[in-house]
């Protein structure tokens, strides 16, 4: 899990067993960067309240009212992994 900067957003880059995927580097509770988190290979955790999101899709584990913004991203034949933000 990286956080990178494309197009001036802030993305979360999360490889989940060599499926990579691209969330805003924000917990939509408090805007708190997801990168300061914790990811144990299937669950992205926000440090500052311990909000649980699923690393494949977004979807909020705790809670499952909310989930994270996914951009669509995809890896090149030489490794180059590319988002679209817009």
């Amino acid at each position: 899990m990286t956080a990178v900067t494309v197009g001036g957003t802030s993305v979360l880059l999360v490889n989940v067993d060599g499926d990579v995927r691209a969330y805003r580097n924000r917990c939509p509770h408090q805007e708190w960067a997801l990168d300061e988190g914790d990811f144990d290979g299937e669950i992205i955790t926000c440090s500052r309240h311990l909000w649980e999101f699923d690393a494949r899709s977004g979807a909020g584990r705790n809670p499952a009212t909310c989930s994270l913004s996914v951009f669509p991203c995809r890896v090149d034949e030489v490794g180059m992994i590319h988002v679209d933000v817009r």
